[in-house]
């Protein structure tokens, strides 16, 4: 987990390169300074993927990643929906 000190050094351009492996840029950089995975770790997959594509949309893929979070919300929909049945 990244600590104030990290998320305040990245985003003044305290790293020379981001460590895309384990601190992506477009996982950091939500304004709460919470890290995506602090949260979908906490959720199935198929609504961990949607919340993960929707956190980065702003910062990575734009209309492309809120396409793919409907897609995983459509496939947790459509699973809870047979489940029902």
């Amino acid at each position: 987990m990244l600590n104030e000190k990290d998320i305040a050094d990245y985003k003044t351009d305290g790293y020379k390169q981001p460590d895309v492996v384990n601190h992506p840029p477009h996982y950091l950089q939500h304004p709460s300074g919470v890290e995506c995975i602090q949260i979908t770790e906490h959720m199935g997959f198929t609504l961990g993927n949607a919340m993960k594509y929707l956190w980065r949309a702003d910062y990575k893929n734009g209309v492309e990643d809120l396409k793919k979070a409907v897609w995983y919300i459509n496939r947790e929909i459509a699973k809870r929906e047979n489940n029902a049945n």
